[in-house]
């Protein structure tokens, strides 16, 4: 009888859920006109905010660090031929530094930089600075809503101040900036974006704007500077070693000529003196010149390998994909924005008509059940 139980009870489960699949469809289907009501709106609100959207465009630059390795050995082999062995300067560093570059370009200092680079819409009729272009660029209708209470404050606290405080210049402090200045960095953080691949060492860097010849000049610009950044980070420590054997060398080159004119000197007032005290200061001198002259030959070799290695510490960049107008905007397009309101408002409705009217009626009705008792 245990098992007569067990075999009946599966095909009742299995006509449950399809009585259950059947009911959902025939209340989705009985509700069929506010389903079509909710996808009319869905499409209205779709299209209205596709329409305040500001049209944009992206301008996208690729380049790769060219591979530092073939430098490092011809480094190590100029270094054997001076005799000093092997000499490396620490192997593919350019593309483990260029991976930093997402970081670099979201930087204070960084964004602070490009404050006045000069800009100029494609149309010509403005020609001016990245931050006052960026003043001038479009914002949907509800940013400018929800900036509302703030512009009213700002507006009443500007009655209540001093006049003459607009025609202040403003000073950028990098540690201690402005709400202004932060809103602004904000704002140019927001149109940058860098993005490396470890694997491929390729790395991509786009800029956002809603004038095409904005954003080609200000993605070309971001680049250049970018490289300079990395250059600049990667050659530091040998430049600091260069600098420090540049100095070595000017005080090596000194003392020899101090201990070459001693030696010279002496010869020269003892030229026809046969003393052995006289001899042996002559000597001295002379060891004391030919030690110095060593000394000097050392460093300036090692001058001369500190050099190369600041130029074999600067990488190299090879730009696949250079800045161009881009023709065409970007973001969503209206059809996808559309559909995905669409979408979202028919699954809203649907889980509504499906559960939550049933949810919602539940819990009234348990609300109401205590007062009724009472």
């Amino acid at each position: 009888m245990a098992e007569d139980k067990n075999y009946t009870n599966v095909p009742l489960e299995e006509d449950e859920l399809e009585i259950d699949l059947m009911e959902y469809a025939r209340k989705l289907w009985n509700a069929r006109k506010t389903l079509l009501k909710v996808a009319g709106v869905a499409f209205v609100v779709g299209f209205i905010i596709h329409a305040s959207l500001p049209t944009k465009y992206t301008a996208t630059v690729t380049l790769s660090p060219e591979s530092s390795k073939g430098g490092g050995s011809s480094l190590s082999s100029m270094a054997s031929m001076l005799g000093f062995g092997n000499f490396n300067i620490g192997g593919d560093a350019s593309a483990l530094n260029f991976s930093m570059a997402k970081d670099i370009v979201a930087s204070t200092p960084f964004i602070l930089e490009l404050f006045d680079t000069p800009v100029q819409t494609i149309d010509g009729k403005l020609d001016t600075t990245l931050v006052a272009y960026l003043e001038t660029e479009s914002q949907p209708w509800w940013n400018t809503v929800m900036a509302l209470p703030s512009m009213a404050i700002g507006g009443i606290s500007s009655l209540f101040s001093d006049n003459d405080k607009k025609d202040v210049v403003e000073v950028i402090d990098p540690f201690r900036l402005t709400p202004k200045q932060m809103g602004q960095i904000g704002a140019i953080k927001a149109i940058i974006k860098a993005d490396a691949d470890k694997k491929t060492s390729m790395t991509k860097v786009s800029v956002t704007a809603q004038d095409p010849l904005v954003a080609a000049t200000m993605a070309d610009t971001v680049v250049v500077k970018l490289q300079k950044y990395i250059t600049t980070y990667q050659a530091s420590k040998a430049q600091e070693d260069c600098n420090y054997w540049e100095q070595l060398y000017k005080d090596r080159q000194n003392d020899y000529y101090i201990a070459q004119k001693n030696y010279a000197d002496y010869i020269d007032a003892n030229k026809n003196v046969i003393l052995q005290r006289v001899k042996a200061e002559e000597e001295r001198l002379k060891n004391e010149m030919d030690l110095a002259y060593q000394v000097y030959s050392n460093v300036a070799t090692q001058l001369q390998m500190s050099r190369a290695k600041v130029q074999e510490a600067k990488p190299s960049f090879t730009v696949f994909e250079p800045a161009c107008v881009p023709l065409s905007p970007s973001g969503i397009s209206a059809k996808i924005l559309i559909a995905g309101f669409i979408f979202l408002g028919l699954m809203g409705a649907s889980a509504w008509i499906l559960f939550g009217k049933d949810l919602w009626l539940s819990l009234k009705e348990g609300l109401k059940e205590p007062k009724e008792e009472e």
